[in-house]
């Protein structure tokens, strides 16, 4: 019998000739996998990036380019491993640690969390500050209205469908946005190129704080998790697994290279930034007086897209593959009224908490992706006797140690963040 998603292969038969049930399946096999490559992209770049991206550009200027590209580098290599072996293996990262070292996936889990957790109440914000934009809601009202939004999507029938859809055309407009932007506002390109090679200056903390807000924590398994729950699993999807995470990758570098860039057109005019709200100012001066309006829809279109997937991510991390879908909708939208409560009665300032939310994920990441190497190296058993690539091995083993590394200089850098 042929494979349900290459029936054609080696039969001459068109697609007219494919049982419709068969396309059916590809077509939302191929909905899932878009679906969990933007969840990953969209949790990556949500209101953390966008809010550190305009603080280190006006602080780096041109120089953080070179910030950006070591984040996807170490991005790619982090999620090629990720997404890889957690497919492969068919089983989510605490449970594989706990396969590896009892107890350790559990610790792994409480980390992600709590991490999450610190997140979503800044993505909450960030959502309160988009809609502010948009409409002129008072934060708090616009944060609340956004957490509700999230928590319908959980509630509704087809919970997956929904989550996959809004990710994809949030992901897809905030891109779209976010390039018109990039154009209009005219970079200094030239001079970003250079520094991506001869960088006039190199900040750690620029580097792990973008790290971390950008594949850091429960960023990290987003993707992945969301992977496993569409059944794209084992040895025989490896190269549909592959394709998902590098696609992903390339959609968040996409749009952290855009925004950069469009915040760089700004600031290298000499333009100066309101303090209160630098990245709306940028806008502004890029698209005149429609810029606050698109700085707000995509401020909230980042913010909402990552209070789902820090949601749909950390609750991943307190259940198991044999959780019941319903079980873990209902303990996703308990985590988003908490992050909202938590949000509304805490009024912290947005850069601040989401700043160091960021440097805090990037000293997360070493722990669990010293899993994923083990089980990469080690754990062939784990992964139904696949044998993994060399070259990926040696690759999660370098960015291995650049995360200790890059770990270790964000321990002064956060110390100097709160001193």
């Amino acid at each position: 019998m042929q494979p349900a998603d290459s029936p054609s292969e080696g039969t001459g038969a068109t697609s007219s000739d494919v049982p419709e049930h068969a396309r059916a399946t590809r077509s939302g096999s191929r909905a899932a996998l878009l679906g969990a490559m933007f969840l990953m992209a969209t949790s990556a770049v949500g209101p953390g990036f966008i809010t550190q991206t305009t603080d280190f550009t006006v602080k780096l200027g041109a120089a953080f380019a070179f910030a950006i590209v070591v984040s996807i580098l170490i991005d790619f290599a982090v999620q090629m491993n990720v997404w890889r072996v957690i497919g492969v293996a068919g089983i989510r990262a605490h449970e594989l640690g706990n396969k590896v070292l009892p107890g350790i996936g559990w610790a792994l889990a409480a980390l992600v969390v709590g991490g999450g957790l610190v997140f979503n109440i800044g993505n909450t914000s960030g959502a309160g500050l988009g809609t502010n934009a948009m409409f002129g809601l008072d934060p708090k009202i616009g944060g609340a209205l956004s957490a509700a939004i999230a928590i319908a999507i959980f509630l509704s029938k087809r919970a997956g469908v929904a989550l996959d859809r809004i990710v994809v055309v949030l992901g897809a407009g905030m891109i779209a946005m976010t390039a018109y932007t990039a154009f209009v506002s005219k970079p200094p390109v030239g001079d970003a190129l250079r520094n991506v090679v001869l960088p006039d200056t190199i900040d750690f903390l620029a580097i792990t704080t973008i790290v971390g807000g950008t594949v850091g924590g429960y960023i990290t398994y987003a993707g992945a998790h969301r992977l496993l729950d569409t059944g794209i699993t084992g040895p025989e999807n490896v190269g549909r697994i592959t394709r998902g995470s590098v696609y992903g990758i390339i959609v968040t570098g996409v749009m952290r290279a855009l925004l950069f860039l469009a915040i760089l057109g700004v600031t290298a005019g000499g333009v100066a930034l309101a303090q209160d709200n630098p990245t709306a100012s940028a806008f502004e001066h890029a698209l005149g007086t429609a810029g606050s309006v698109v700085f707000g829809v995509i401020l909230w279109a980042a913010s909402i897209t990552s209070v789902i997937g820090a949601a749909y991510t950390s609750v991943s991390f307190l259940t198991t593959s044999k959780t019941p879908p319903r079980t873990q909708n209902l303990l996703t939208v308990g985590f988003i009224v908490v992050s909202a409560v938590a949000f509304l009665s805490i009024g912290a300032a947005p850069v601040t908490l989401l700043i160091f939310a960021g440097a805090f994920n990037g000293l997360i990441l070493p722990i669990g992706f010293t899993v994923v190497l083990w089980v990469a190296w080690r754990r062939r058993d784990l992964l139904h006797g696949y044998v993994y690539p060399m070259w990926l091995k040696i690759l999660a083993l370098a960015v291995w140690l650049l995360t200790l590394y890059l770990g270790w200089m964000s321990l002064s850098g956060l110390s100097d963040l709160w001193s």
